[in-house]
Parts: C-alpha cells; structure tokens; sequence
C-alpha cells in the first residue's frame, strides 16, 4: 500500500475537529460555573432582606406592646385621678394606642 498524498489533510480535518469540540465543551462548563455564583449572590440578598424585615417585624411589635402597656397605666392614673370621666379616660387610653400603631407602622414602612 502507498500512502496517498491527501492522508494528511484528513488528519489535519481530525485535529481540527476534536480542538473545536473541545472549546465547546470547555465553553459550556464556563458558561454554567458562572451562574450558580450570581444564584448565590442574589439568594444571600433575599436572605438578607428578609432578615430586616423580620427584625423590623418584632421592633414594631414592640413598640405596639409597650405602648399597650402605657395606655393602661395611663388609664389606671386616670381613674384614681377622678378628675374625668370613664369615657375621657377610654379616649385617652384609645389615643395612645393609636399612637403606639402608628409608631410601629412607621417602623415598618421604613
């Protein structure tokens, strides 16, 4: 057998054929390495939102709690006062409850 002169232009098509193969494959591996890492990023940022609301979640809890907590002090002061009436000590009691929820909306919103 005699080797034909176009042997290597055959090889040369073989090499070529593998080298592109093999930058797709190296290209496609890159191409979903890099997604998993922003998929992190972004989920570590859900996480730390959630965080802050939750946090601001138990500071106006808080902060309806203690004023609850002053609204019935504020009425016990007013009746031993006598110097209003049960209904005028229920509205101040109200008010400040009012007061107390409106604190902790603020809180919230911001």
């Amino acid at each position: 057998m005699t080797r034909r002169n176009g042997d290597w232009v055959q090889g040369l098509g073989l090499a070529a054929t593998v080298l592109a193969l093999s930058s797709l494959v190296v290209m496609d591996g890159l191409s979903w390495t890099s997604a998993p890492a922003y998929a992190g990023d972004r989920g570590e940022q859900r996480r730390d939102k959630r965080d802050d609301r939750q946090d601001d979640r138990q500071d106006a809890r808080d902060t309806r709690q203690e004023g609850r907590e002053a609204a019935k002090d504020a009425k016990e002061e007013c009746k031993k006062a006598d110097d209003k009436s049960n209904a005028e000590c229920r509205r101040e009691k109200r008010d400040a409850k009012d007061d107390a929820r409106d604190a902790a909306r603020d809180i919230r919103r911001n």
